[in-house]
C-alpha cells in the first residue's frame, strides 16, 4: 500500500503529460479533419487528389513510424520541433485523417433533398454546411468517434519514444525499479477511469443529439 502511495505523484505528472498529448490532439485534428473532408467531397480533382494521398498515406503508415520520422527524420532536412510539439504534430496529423474519413461518410449519408430545401430557403452554402448538415452528419458519426477517441487514449503511450513522462512510462520505470507489477496494475486502473469517463461523456454528448433522428 505504501508502495502505490508513494507511486501516485508519479502517476499524476504521467497523467498530465497523457492529457496534455490527448487534448491538444483531439483540438487540433477534429479541425483538421473536418478540412480535409471538405477537400476529399470537393469536386476540385486537385484538392480531391491530394486530400486523398494525405489520408492514405497517414492511415497507410504506423503512427509509431510517423513519430520517428517528424522528430528523429525532419531534422536531416533542417526542419526540427522539440520532443512535445514533435509528438502533437504526428499525432494530430495520423489522427486528422483518420477524423476526415469518419466526417466524410457521415456528410455523404445526409440526403441531397436536405441542401436542396436549404437553398429553397435562401440559406448561404455555408450556413447550410455548418448548421444544418455538419450537426446531423456529427450525430451519425458519434459511434466512430468515440471509438477513434478511446484508441487515442490508449496510443498516447506511444510517445514513450520521444522520452516523454506519460503514464505508461512513469508504471515501466517504477515497476522496474520495484521489482513489481503492480504500479502497471495502477497504471491500467487510470486508464480504465479515462475510458469510462469519455465513454460516459459520448453517452450524453450522444443524448444531446438525440433530436436528431
Amino acid at each position: 500500500m505504501d508502495n502505490i502511495i508513494s507511486l501516485l505523484p508519479q502517476v499524476f505528472e504521467g497523467l498530465k503529460v497523457t492529457l496534455q498529448v490527448f487534448i491538444l490532439t483531439l483540438v487540433f485534428s477534429i479541425p483538421l479533419g473536418i478540412v480535409v473532408s471538405i477537400g476529399r467531397l470537393s469536386k476540385n480533382k486537385i484538392l480531391n487528389k491530394v486530400t486523398g494521398v494525405y489520408i492514405l498515406i497517414m492511415r497507410g503508415t504506423p503512427l509509431l513510424l510517423q513519430i520517428v520520422f517528424i522528430f528523429f527524420g525532419l531534422p536531416n532536412i533542417n526542419i526540427s520541433f522539440d520532443r512535445f510539439p514533435a509528438a502533437i504534430i504526428a499525432f494530430t496529423l495520423n489522427y486528422a485523417a483518420y477524423f476526415a474519413e469518419i466526417f466524410r461518410a457521415g456528410i455523404s449519408s445526409i440526403d441531397e433533398g436536405q441542401y436542396e430545401g436549404a437553398k429553397v430557403l435562401g440559406f448561404s452554402q455555408k450556413y447550410t454546411f455548418f448548421r444544418i448538415i455538419l450537426p446531423q452528419a456529427f450525430k451519425r458519426i458519434l459511434p466512430a468517434m468515440a471509438n477513434e477517441v478511446i484508441t487515442l487514449v490508449k496510443d498516447t503511450a506511444l510517445v514513450y519514444v520521444l522520452g516523454l513522462d506519460e503514464l505508461l512510462k512513469i508504471g515501466k520505470i517504477a515497476s522496474n525499479t520495484q521489482a513489481s507489477l503492480i504500479p502497471l496494475v495502477v497504471v491500467g486502473v487510470v486508464y480504465l477511469l479515462l475510458i469510462g469517463v469519455f465513454t460516459q461523456l459520448f453517452k450524453l454528448i450522444e443524448n444531446r443529439y438525440s433530436y436528431y433522428q
